[in-house]
C-alpha cells in the first residue's frame, strides 16, 4: 500500500478580485489562451496539477475556472506559470473577452 497520493490531489487556488479591473492589472499581462503566471511568495512544484477558479466582477460576477499543470517557476516576481489542461467553453470565452479588452484598451 503506497502513501502516495499526489497523482491524485490537486492543489486548489482561488483568487477573488473586486472588479475587472483588478483582475487585470493582477493578470493580464500575464495571461494568454494556454496559461497564466500566478504571483505567489511559495510557488508549487513544476508537475504539480491546480485546480484553477478566478472570480471577477464584470457586468456580473464571472468565474474562471479549470485545470491547469504548473510549468515554471520563476523566483522574480515570485510565483509560477501554470498551463490551462482543462478550461469550458464557458472560461475559455471570459479569457478571449479579457485578452480583446485589453488589446483594445492598449490601443
Amino acid at each position: 500500500m503506497s502513501d502516495d497520493k499526489r497523482g491524485n490531489e490537486r492543489v486548489t487556488i482561488n483568487k477573488e478580485f473586486e472588479s475587472f479591473d483588478a483582475f487585470i492589472q493582477e493578470y493580464v499581462t500575464n495571461i494568454s489562451r494556454t496559461g497564466v503566471f500566478i504571483k505567489s511568495q511559495q510557488p508549487l512544484a513544476i508537475g504539480t496539477r491546480v485546480n484553477l477558479r478566478f472570480t471577477v466582477i464584470m457586468d456580473d460576477i464571472e468565474t474562471i475556472e479549470g485545470v491547469g499543470e504548473v510549468v515554471r517557476v520563476e523566483a522574480s516576481p515570485p510565483g509560477m506559470g501554470v498551463v490551462f489542461r482543462e478550461l469550458s467553453a464557458y472560461s475559455k470565452g471570459l479569457i478571449e473577452k479579457l485578452l480583446v479588452q485589453h488589446a483594445t484598451s492598449e490601443g
